[in-house]
Order: C-alpha cells, then sequence, then structure tokens
C-alpha cells in the first residue's frame, strides 16, 4: 500500500493539497453553519443575519462572498433582495460534513477524557 503522503510533506505540498484548502473553509467558525441552514431552504442576506447570533454582517457577508466564490452557494438578487442557495457541489458536500459531525458526536466523551 503507498503512503497517503508524499514524505517528507512539505508546506509546498500542504498548500497545494486540495483537501487541506476544503478542510480550511469547513473549519471556519460560520461556513459549516451556513451550510447547514441553506441545506433546508434559500436565505435572504437579512434572514441569515438575523438567524446565525452573534456573526457580524462583515464576517457574514465574508464567509458568504467565500463559499459562493468556491462554487458551493449561489447568491441571487432581485430589487427587493439578495437570495443565497446551495449549489449542487455544496449539497454534494453535506454528507461528509454530516458524517464528520455524527463521528464527532460519538466520540465527544473519548475525546473529552483524552483531553483530561
Amino acid at each position: 500500500m503507498s503512503p497517503l503522503l508524499p514524505l517528507p510533506v512539505t508546506a509546498a505540498d500542504r498548500d497545494s493539497c486540495a483537501a487541506t484548502d476544503i478542510l480550511r473553509r469547513v473549519g471556519e467558525k460560520w461556513s459549516v453553519l451556513i451550510l447547514a441552514l441553506l441545506a433546508e431552504r434559500p436565505y435572504g442576506f437579512n434572514e441569515l443575519d438575523r438567524t446565525v447570533e452573534p456573526v457580524s454582517r462583515r464576517i457574514l457577508t465574508r464567509t458568504l462572498r467565500t463559499l459562493e466564490a468556491d462554487g458551493l452557494i449561489s447568491r441571487s438578487e432581485t430589487p427587493e433582495r439578495v437570495r443565497y442557495a446551495l449549489t449542487p457541489l455544496g449539497r454534494s458536500l453535506l454528507p461528509l460534513i454530516v458524517a464528520l459531525g455524527e463521528w464527532a458526536a460519538e466520540h465527544a466523551d473519548e475525546i473529552g477524557a483524552a483531553r483530561a
């Protein structure tokens, strides 16, 4: 079996890794929460602002722009409002995020004990 990583692992290897890039994104404080909300239905900006407390409007805007730039969400604008929705790419990421969350919940006691 070949190793998962080339050895030695360099900074360039880490920075160019597609998995590292997406793990950074889903590891951000608000990204997963926003993706989970948009899994239910599209939201307007002001709806998200009211729903996701205590995120600032600046951070919410930055997070939405980044998720949109990655192709995980779409933004549509009408004269009345801006709406955000999951794209097919974003929807395809959800089962993996859910699986990670389920794993974390299942092993929370073990992780807590190890940290203690």
